[in-house]
């Protein structure tokens, strides 16, 4: 018998609709099979490890799934699934390949073998804590690029690493669990290979373009796949055009931009590494005559854009998070505010702007009111012609409104 967990009255609704996560101040007390008999305790005493199987209750005795306890995270229970947790454990090694199996058969609804996917979207496909990159290469040797970014995932690493050989069969899987959440956790960063190996730089294709991804360095796991619709779309109205790519990391809306026949292309970021592959992509695609990369701020180099009179018809603005908090939001807001009202000021008669935000606090509530806005104080008329959010291979979990973060909205700029 595993121990359960008892949620304080009225705290199971969200459970009930999805949200996989149970915090700390929810929890009312634990049910715990000792030799003497279950016995009650409060979280604080309860005789529980970290790591530990449990099951999870409403307060009045409704069964509501099977999590992974951890008191070291605020995050107390993570649940990993709605079956009882005996038949789970009973063989975790074929419950996670076969979770795996169906994230794998709806990615295959998107994607070809030779492209390059998140396989493994965490608590959105059901495995909390787990992200999973597939990278194939452009000689068709498949890479996975893993982090294990919650305990609930890590208790369980060898049956997930297992199940990935067993269904994608890598050449080799390379972990990035250089994230700081993983402290959170109580658990330690660290990275490398875990299985077979390969180069720590992958040129890959998105677009029928080629990218240089950098799975050891790069941010995060190396490479944003999430935009890879958006960019295809965005790129489809680019010829003929002068295009400017700001906050570029790779180059990969420029470039998808080029191999759709825009005239000229600025990439523009603030890191020097980030300009460093740019320029490695951009000789990849042989597109030297076209496209260029500029190190530099872009708060900075819109308002000198701006000063010199500088016009485009088509500007690409993906920044990173400008919040990762719901108490940062006024201040992001300024930020987004300021680009997007200088990008309008910098297009042509009917330009375009693709404008972006990953920030899943900054809602959409907040992100198109913010265009608005930014429309009327540069005494613009925009049309909104796209809504989109992340690539296929990110789903939204229904009940779980933090897999719903990207925004993007392409916009014509009268």
């Amino acid at each position: 018998m595993f121990s359960r967990v008892f949620l304080k009255k009225g705290e199971e609704n969200e459970l009930q609709q999805g949200f996989p996560w149970v915090f700390d101040n929810e929890i009312d007390f634990l049910k715990v099979m000792q030799k003497s008999g279950v016995t009650k305790f409060s979280l604080d005493t309860a005789p529980v490890k970290d790591g530990d199987v449990v099951e999870v209750y409403a307060n009045a005795g409704g069964f509501l799934g099977t999590g992974i306890i951890n008191r070291k995270s605020k995050i107390t229970v993570r649940i990993i699934g709605k079956e009882y947790a005996d038949r789970i454990m009973e063989n975790p090694e074929a419950y996670y390949e076969q979770k795996i199996k169906d994230a794998f058969e709806l990615r295959k609804l998107y994607f070809n073998r030779e492209d390059s996917y998140r396989l493994i979207y965490g608590e959105a496909d059901l495995i909390p804590g787990l992200i999973v990159e597939r990278f194939c290469a452009s000689d068709g040797k498949v890479f996975l690029v893993i982090q294990f970014l919650s305990l609930s995932a890590e208790v369980f690493r060898k049956e997930i690493v297992s199940a990935l050989v067993k269904i994608i069969k890598p050449e080799g899987i390379y972990e990035r669990d250089d994230a700081s959440v993983r402290e959170k956790e109580g658990l330690l960063q660290q990275t490398g290979w875990i299985y077979g190996s390969g180069t720590e730089k992958i040129t890959i294709k998105e677009n029928n373009i080629l990218l240089e991804v950098d799975i050891k360095n790069g941010q995060k796991t190396g490479y944003f796949l999430d935009q890879k619709f958006n960019r295809k779309s965005v790129a489809f109205l680019s010829k003929g055009k002068r295009v400017l790519d700001t906050f570029t990391h790779t180059g990969a809306f420029g470039l998808n931009c080029f191999s759709q026949g825009a005239k000229e292309v600025t990439c523009v970021d603030l890191s020097e590494e980030a300009i460093d592959t740019v320029n490695k992509n951009i000789m990849l695609n042989n597109a030297e005559n076209k496209v260029k990369a500029v190190c530099a701020d872009v708060f900075d180099l819109l308002k000198q854009y701006e000063e010199q009179g500088e016009k485009f018809d088509l500007i690409i603005l993906d920044p990173p998070a400008f919040t990762k908090s719901a108490k940062n939001i006024q201040k992001a807001y300024g930020g987004y505010k300021e680009i997007n009202l200088r990008a309008m000021r910098l297009l042509n008669k009917n330009g375009i702007l693709a404008t972006c935000s990953c920030s899943y606090f900054f809602d959409e509530s907040h992100f198109y009111g913010m265009i608005m806005n930014a429309a009327k104080d540069s005494k613009k008329h925009i049309q909104i012609l796209q809504k989109s959010g992340a690539s296929p291979d990110h789903p939204v979990l229904s009940g779980y409104p933090k897999s719903d973060y990207l925004k993007c909205a392409v916009c014509r700029v009268m």
